[in-house]
């Protein structure tokens, strides 16, 4: 890959980030959003991130087999994260202590 191919890739994902952001703003700028789906959109963003954790947590790379106990120490980073989000509400701190979990856990593991 040249970088004439690498300057053409950087365009075309410029461009295809930008498609889904552009073509709602266009559609919806104009008519109004019914109340069923903004409520509806209120449960996308929690649900995607569950996907994502959940997928991570207890899904092998390895053929895709369901695994529970496949990545302990991320586990107990989990469960940390999930303490801390919860005494605290602060995603930031949630966030910095969890990569800090996971390192220190990984590291002794």
């Amino acid at each position: 890959m040249d970088s004439w191919d690498h300057f053409l890739l950087i365009i075309l994902a410029a461009i295809a980030a930008f498609i889904p952001r552009y073509l709602p703003m266009l559609f919806f700028s104009k008519r109004e959003i019914p109340e069923w789906f903004n409520e509806w959109m209120k449960y996308v963003p929690v649900s995607l991130f569950t996907a994502l954790v959940v997928k991570s947590l207890f899904i092998t790379t390895a053929g895709y087999h369901f695994a529970p106990f496949a990545h302990v120490n991320q586990l107990i980073a989990a469960v940390i994260v999930i303490v801390i989000t919860y005494m605290t509400r602060s995603m930031a701190l949630s966030v910095i202590l969890g990569l800090v979990a996971v390192f220190v856990i990984t590291m002794v593991m």
